[in-house]
């Protein structure tokens, strides 16, 4: 049974400031737990019904709590409860300037919105893309939400939160790498010869890839739109920011 301190403790991982005090974050259910568990990254306390617990081996290192789903219901996060709760270390990545040579990378300039944050790195993991940057005011990735829209993809892909403006300036530098943004008036993504490496830039939802990093650009790219086919007559303004980067990753793998 769960005490009340424990419970106290796991919400209060919910929040930023108490995940970033406890180098710990929260991951639930039963597809991204097993593969938490099968990952590098460490899981500390294993929270679980006595069903998942017997499907599942859990390593000797491992703290494990059998509790009922009333009590899961008390610290899930999610409107179901999902049979396990895992708390897990942070882990922590070092920019290495030659783990980006030679092949793609995603930077995120303040996207926002954790839905999307969690879709992209699942993106990311769907077309090898090993390294995701963020801008330091981009949504915390250790959010329950996020780590939750990235299915278990969270284990396998690299996340750096660091000064875009250095880190582009750098890499453009060391690596050769271009630069390429997703603009509404860029080239057509269709049309252009698009290398094996380089970074993709994705701006924030609703104010695009800012000004100082717009500098940075090689390679203005857009995905042009076919709302002209439609009967209706109207055009939509804009894609989804995660949309938008899968289209954009499908293209540049498609090339190569």
């Amino acid at each position: 049974m769960l005490s009340k301190n424990q419970i106290k403790f796991i919400n209060s991982l919910k929040q930023k400031k108490y995940r970033e005090e406890h180098n710990l974050f929260i991951a639930e259910g039963a597809k991204i737990v097993p593969e938490l568990l099968a990952s590098g990254i460490r899981v500390k306390q294993v929270f679980a019904t006595s069903e998942f617990l017997r499907k599942h081996k859990i390593a000797n290192e491992i703290e494990r709590f059998e509790i009922k789903e009333a009590e899961l219901e008390r610290i899930s996060s999610l409107m179901t409860a999902n049979e396990v709760i895992a708390l897990c270390e942070i882990p922590s990545y070092e920019i290495d300037p030659n783990s980006f040579k030679e092949k793609l990378a995603l930077v995120l300039d303040d996207i926002k919105d954790p839905g999307n944050m969690g879709t992209i790195i699942r993106i990311a993991d769907w077309f090898g893309i090993g390294n995701v940057v963020c801008s330091n005011n981009s949504v915390d990735v250790f959010n329950p939400k996020v780590v939750q829209a990235t299915m278990g993809s969270i284990a396998r892909i690299k996340i750096h939160y660091t000064d875009l403006r250095s880190f582009i300036s750098e890499q453009s530098e060391l690596n050769q790498l271009p630069v390429f943004g997703a603009l509404l008036e860029g080239e057509n993504l269709y049309s252009k010869k698009l290398p094996s490496a380089g970074l993709i830039v994705i701006g924030n939802e609703s104010k695009g890839i800012s000004e100082e990093i717009q500098q940075l650009l090689t390679d203005k790219i857009s995905i042009p739109s076919f709302s002209h086919f439609s009967q209706s007559g109207g055009e939509a303004e804009s894609l989804n920011a995660a949309i938008a980067t899968a289209i954009i990753c499908s293209e540049f793998r498609r090339g190569n």
